[in-house]
């Protein structure tokens, strides 16, 4: 029988440094037009999901980054990560431990998913939707969830509570392309232990706090390179 764990962020971390003013945004305006980039480079990986109402970037192991057609659909995720559940397990993990607010366990799949909502919002389109529209209104209508990370050049959209999908700038002087980015506490706080989870890697990584001072926190990461 699927079990399921089905958890709201409602509360999202900053771990990015953004921009202050709307008029001006530098970081809005590059994360747009370097997520279209990622996303004429890779056409064939991204498609519509139509049980998560959004489009999903799928990387070449198949980890999936969801992101609505319109935050408005009741029961649908705004933004979600996905992905295989069988490392976690075979590191410890008790999927009944993990917190009851954010995570997805799916048995039948042996998928985990990180599942975010953001409100209600109803996305406007000039005709039909994209992929490249929906991200776009992402940044007009929920700007806090964007932002840039300095330290290795990337663009993202945080999911809450240190979960994070990144994109390299410059996808021809990046080695590190899409990142998939985990918080490995609740995991470790769930049976894991971090350092056996295969196919990622645990690690320091260099963030800005919210004020603005360089701090580092532990991470799992997937990072691709697609090019």
């Amino acid at each position: 029988m699927k079990k399921r764990i089905i958890i709201i962020a409602l509360a999202l971390v900053v771990v990015f440094t953004l921009s202050a003013c709307q008029t001006t945004d530098v970081v809005g305006n590059v994360a747009k037009s370097s997520f279209e980039a990622l996303a004429k480079a890779i056409p064939e990986k991204i498609v519509f999901d139509e049980v998560n109402n959004g489009w999903a970037l799928e990387s070449p192991t198949g980890e999936r980054f969801v992101w609505g057609k319109d935050f408005s659909a009741e029961g649908k995720p705004d933004l979600m990560l996905e992905f295989d559940a069988r490392p976690f397990l075979t590191a410890g993990l008790d999927p009944s431990k993990l917190p009851a607010d954010m995570y997805i366990y799916e048995n039948e799949s042996d998928k985990l998913k990180i599942y975010t909502e953001l409100g209600n919002t109803t996305f406007k389109y000039k005709g039909e939707p994209t992929p490249i529209e929906a991200f776009n209104n992402i940044v007009e209508n929920h700007r806090a969830v964007v932002g840039y990370h300095e330290k290795l050049d990337h663009y993202g959209v945080a999911l809450g509570n240190g979960n994070m999908f990144e994109w390299a700038k410059d996808l021809a002087t990046n080695d590190k392309d899409i990142v998939f980015v985990l918080n490995p506490q609740p995991f470790i706080d769930a049976g894991v232990d971090p350092t056996k989870v295969d196919g990622w890697v645990f690690a320091k990584v260099e963030i800005m706090d919210e004020k603005g001072k360089p701090i580092e926190v532990d991470k799992l990461l997937k990072p691709f390179n697609i090019r």
